[in-house]
């Protein structure tokens, strides 16, 4: 790269190439496209910015110009993007100081998200209405995403022996590359990778379902080409058909998720369940559950110590 690249060379340039050469084939597709991006906000952003220009004057001000259309998170991660790239920079020699040092990260104010979830009563309803058939199809996958609050990729890549039926238990670690090619894919993040109980119910429906099928080929993939869209054209019928609040299937793992939380059990817990990272992760996802919950808390302890 440093043959190539000298201080008069274009910013954007250097990025798109320590890109491809350090990024390229070692980081998941999904996490390449984001690269990607902000290779192109920066073609944007500064398309005549030179290495030898970069300060830390210019760097904030690429940074506040990003920030006018991105929330905070989203521009923490463009700035985490570029300063390994800047880095390397200075490694190299290209850049005298580390321009990113001390970087303030702004953004717009976050929209308030509120999660898409049924609760238990459309939940029964839904599974009731599903039309389990001898052969696998999607109503199939709706009550296992359901039942399992896997991810839809991971759903996807679930062979038969991943089940343990006589431990009640069931292996998920990988997923399916629907995006791409087809395949198998390593799971998003090591936490990913998981056992999980599975109830009675799954355990007599699937052991009958997937007694002939082969070992490890993926119970829900066939030959043609998978789109999220599919399912959850599928899983909209239901619902409209239930009479119920219309979701997706990522709402599924919502659902699965928030009637845990409502049931008691621990965010620990249910953070393991769905493979997230750490407890931040749930606690962010379901922070209003958890809010609605503590507030139920609140009224237990006074009614505890008014007894008293």
């Amino acid at each position: 790269m440093i043959n190539d690249i000298n201080k008069d060379s274009l910013f954007s340039e250097y990025y798109k190439q320590w890109v491809e050469v350090y990024k390229r084939g070692a980081i998941r597709e999904a996490t390449m496209s984001k690269y990607l991006m902000t290779q192109k906000w920066v073609e944007k952003l500064v398309p005549g910015l030179t290495i030898a220009k970069l300060t830390r004057t210019s760097y904030q001000q690429l940074l506040n110009d990003y920030a006018k259309e991105h929330e905070r998170q989203t521009t923490l991660d463009f700035h985490h993007q570029l300063k390994g790239a800047i880095l390397d920079a200075v490694d190299e020699g290209l850049i005298e100081r580390d321009p990113t040092r001390k970087a303030i990260i702004k953004g717009k104010t976050p929209r308030v998200k509120k999660i898409k979830y049924l609760n238990q009563f459309e939940l029964h309803t839904l599974i009731a209405h599903l039309d389990i058939k001898e052969e696998p199809n999607w109503d199939w996958f709706i009550l296992l995403v359901a039942k399992t609050g896997m991810r839809f990729s991971e759903a996807l890549a679930i062979t038969p022996s991943d089940f343990d039926f006589a431990k009640q238990t069931l292996s998920i670690s990988k997923t399916w590359d629907y995006k791409g090619e087809g395949g198998f894919l390593p799971t998003k993040n090591n936490s990913s990778v998981r056992k999980i109980q599975i109830d009675w119910q799954i355990v007599v429906k699937f052991s009958e379902l997937v007694k002939n099928l082969p070992e490890e080929k993926p119970i829900f993939v066939g030959e043609e080409k998978i789109y999220n869209s599919t399912v959850n054209d599928v899983l909209t019928r239901h619902c409209k058909a239930c009479g119920i609040s219309n979701i997706s299937i990522h709402g599924l793992r919502h659902t699965h998720a928030s009637l845990l939380l409502f049931a008691g059990v621990s965010i620990a817990s249910v953070a393991r369940r769905l493979g997230h990272a750490s407890m931040t992760t749930t606690q962010k996802t379901y922070l209003h559950i958890i809010q609605e919950l503590e507030n139920k808390d609140v009224d237990l302890v006074m009614r505890t110590l008014s007894g008293l």
